[in-house]
């Protein structure tokens, strides 16, 4: 692995270097996990009002040829 770590003077890590390709991956992951929680949150305060993907891409291509 290329992580390296910084430490103290008693050798303590106090910081931790990664390669930027590693670096990139984890912030990716952070974000999809984001996402995860507010679809979660989102479903827990759910309306009861839903719209399939099919229906919403139809009402879209509607508006887009009335423009």
């Amino acid at each position: 692995m290329e992580t390296q770590f910084l430490t103290d003077e008693k050798g303590n890590r106090t910081a931790v270097l990664l390669p930027i390709k590693k670096y990139n991956k984890l912030i990716e992951n952070l974000e999809d996990l984001e996402d995860v929680r507010l679809y979660d949150e989102a479903k827990r305060e759910d309306d009861g009002y839903r719209i399939s993907f099919e229906d919403y891409m139809k009402t879209r291509e509607s508006k887009k040829s009335n423009v």
